[in-house]
C-alpha cells in the first residue's frame, strides 16, 4: 500500500513467511539509514568539503574522493555492531572486512558499493548505493572470500538507494522490486513505487559510445542499427542515454524501460569487463530480473555466474525483455 513506511512494508512482507525471524527486516532497517547517513553528506555536497579528491587509490586502483571514503566508513559503522551480519565486503576494501569481535555475528553477509557514480560528484549528477545480501555459512567461526563466493540467484536480498533530486530506495527480497523515497520531514523511507515492472519494449540504450571501436562485434551491429533506427532497417527510432553512474541508469530502466550495457572491449577484456559482479553485476541483475527484465553478459545470464573473487568484473546487458534478447540473438 502507498504511503507505508519502509518498516512497517518490511514486517507486512516478512508476515507472510513462515518461521521469518524477523532479522533480515532488522538488517534492512539497518541498511537504510546507512543510505540516509550517506545521503546526508552527499547532499552537505562543497558546504563541508566533502568534493575534495583525496588522492589515494582503493583496491580498483581508481583515485578515491573524500565522499567515497565517508560512505564506505558510514557504511560500515551502521552495520557493524548490528549482529545481523557476519561479515561483509566493500568495493573500496581489498580484502573482506571482519566483524569486531566485541559485536556479535549474525546468518547474512553483505557485499556493497558504498558510492556508486562518484565520478560525478562535482557535476551534482545522481549517484548511489548498492548492495546484496546472501547468508552466511551456519556454525563457522571466521568467514572468509570464500564465502562470498555465491552466485547471484543465491541472493536473499539486494537494492540500491539513489541520491538524486529526491533520495530513493530501490529493493527486493525475491518478491518483486518496490521503491520508497526519503521523506525529510519525518526521516523516513515511504512507499511510492509498489511492484515496479520493467516495460518489454524501448526506444532507449544507454551505453559509453566513446568505445565504439573497442567493442565486440554483436554489440557494435546492435547500436549501430539503434542509432540508424528506422532508415537502418529497425521498426524505431531510439535515444541514446550515459550518465557514468549505474545507480542512475538502472533506475532510469526501471521507471521508463531501456537498455543499459557496459560491455567486454579490448580495452578492459584483460580484466573481464568493467563492472564488479558481487556488489554491482548481481544485485543489479537481481532487481531488474524482479522488476521482468534480463540481466546477461550477452553469453550467460548474470546472476549464474560462479564468482571466482569478490573483485570480480563481468560484462553487463540488463533491461527490457525484448532489446536484451534482440542482443543476446547477436553473440549466438
Amino acid at each position: 500500500m502507498i504511503g507505508q513506511h519502509l518498516t512497517q512494508f518490511l514486517i507486512n512482507e516478512q508476515r507472510k513467511v513462515p518461521g521469518a525471524t524477523g532479522e533480515l527486516t532488522l538488517l534492512l532497517n539497518d541498511v537504510a539509514s546507512a543510505c540516509k547517513g550517506i545521503g546526508h553528506e552527499v547532499n552537505r555536497g562543497a558546504l563541508a568539503g566533502n568534493l575534495d579528491v583525496i588522492g589515494s587509490e582503493n583496491v580498483q586502483g581508481e583515485v578515491q574522493k573524500k565522499l567515497d571514503v565517508l560512505s564506505n566508513e558510514i557504511f560500515i559503522r551502521s552495520l557493524e555492531w548490528t549482529g545481523h551480519l557476519a561479515a561483509m565486503a566493500s568495493e573500496e576494501n581489498d580484502e573482506i572486512i571482519q566483524i569486531p569481535a566485541e559485536y556479535p555475528k549474525g546468518k547474512y553477509l553483505i557485499a556493497f558499493d558504498p558510492l556508486d557514480g562518484s565520478s560525478n560528484i562535482e557535476v551534482n549528477l545522481s549517484i548511489g548505493t548498492i548492495f546484496s545480501i546472501m547468508r552466511a555459512p551456519e556454525d563457522k567461526e571466521t568467514i572468509t572470500a570464500d564465502d562470498f563466493m555465491q552466485k547471484g540467484t543465491e541472493q536473499v536480498a539486494a537494492g540500491f538507494c539513489i541520491y538524486g533530486p529526491t533520495t530513493i530506495l530501490i529493493l527486493t527480497t525475491g518478491q518483486g522490486v518496490n521503491g520508497f523515497t526519503l521523506d525529510r520531514n519525518v526521516g523516513e523511507f515511504v512507499l511510492t513505487h509498489p511492484d515496479v515492472r520493467v516495460p518489454e519494449d524501448t526506444a532507449e540504450f544507454a551505453i559509453n559510445m566513446s568505445n565504439h571501436r573497442f567493442w565486440e562485434e554483436p554489440v557494435r551491429r546492435y547500436v549501430d542499427e539503434c542509432v540508424k533506427g528506422k532508415a537502418g532497417g529497425r521498426e524505431k527510432d531510439f535515444n541514446m542515454r550515459w550518465l557514468a553512474s549505474m545507480v542512475a541508469e538502472v533506475y532510469r530502466v526501471l521507471m521508463r524501460g531501456g537498455l543499459f550495457t557496459y560491455p567486454l572491449d579490448e580495452k578492459i577484456k584483460s580484466k573481464g569487463g568493467r563492472l564488479r559482479l558481487l556488489y554491482e553485476a548481481n544485485p543489479m541483475g537481481f532487481i531488474v530480473e524482479q522488476a521482468g527484465g534480463i540481466a546477461s553478459t550477452g553469453r550467460e545470464r548474470i546472476l549464474e555466474i560462479q564468482p571466482t573473487g569478490v573483485h570480480q568484473r563481468v560484462p553487463v546487458i540488463l533491461g527490457s525483455k525484448n532489446e536484451v534478447e534482440r542482443l543476446e540473438s547477436y553473440f549466438k
